[in-house]
């Protein structure tokens, strides 16, 4: 199973709103497994896949029957999400790309006018710089050659690599803090049902006894 993305509570709009009610109507705990199942069905790459990750979280909380029809339903309502957020990624860019050229299109250069004056300067500039010593361009050369031997930038590029290992170090850390979480969460809830089953059975027994005497009695 693709490791979840971590958060404090379901996202995705609409799809997020739907599945904290749905969780709670189960039963089950939506401020624990709400992120937890969004960032799964986020990370797994099919709907076959979505649906054994939902079962293998699921099953310790879920009767049989309940838990096919629970994750079916919670993985076609998020393949139905993300296909109206597509559409309106979709039309959102065609929207922006429809501003911009309007803007672009709005933009009118005039060409700059150079008079005879200004040409004539121009030109004098030119000669006056194309007297430079060779001197001159050879220390440009040399000072080129030493700047290009330098490591520009490496401090730069190392403070960028730190800072992105920060944050996936980051990242990789809450996924297990949520992940160890929701593992908490399932183990309790299959004791809870263990308990409830040992204790209906338990008055099953005692109904049971309860009729054998009533019928020794008469």
């Amino acid at each position: 199973m693709a490791a979840p993305s971590a958060g404090d509570e379901p996202g995705g709009g609409g799809f997020g709103l739907w599945l904290l009610g749905r969780l709670e109507a189960l039963g089950l705990d939506r401020a624990v497994y709400g992120a937890y199942i969004e960032g799964l069905l986020r990370e797994e790459e099919s709907d076959e896949e979505r649906l054994d990750a939902l079962r293998g979280v699921l099953a310790a909380c879920l009767e049989e029957d309940l838990l096919q029809d629970a994750c079916r339903e919670i993985v076609k309502k998020w393949s139905e999400s993300q296909m109206v957020e597509a559409k309106e990624k979709k039309e959102d860019e065609i929207q922006a790309i429809a501003s911009m050229i309007e803007k672009q299109a709005q933009i009118v250069v005039k060409p700059k006018e150079v008079s005879q004056e200004e040409k004539q300067r121009k030109a004098a500039l030119l000669a006056q710089y194309a007297n430079v010593t060779d001197e001159e361009d050879g220390e440009d050369e040399q000072n080129g050659s030493i700047a290009a031997a330098l490591p520009i930038g490496s401090d730069k590029s190392l403070f960028r690599n730190t800072n992105m290992e920060d944050v996936m170090n980051a990242r990789k850390l809450e996924r297990e803090l949520l992940r160890d979480e929701c593992q908490k969460k399932k183990e309790q809830d299959r004791l809870q049902r263990e308990k409830d089953k040992l204790a209906k059975q338990e008055r099953k027994e005692k109904e049971k006894k309860r009729t054998q005497k009533g019928e020794r009695k008469r």
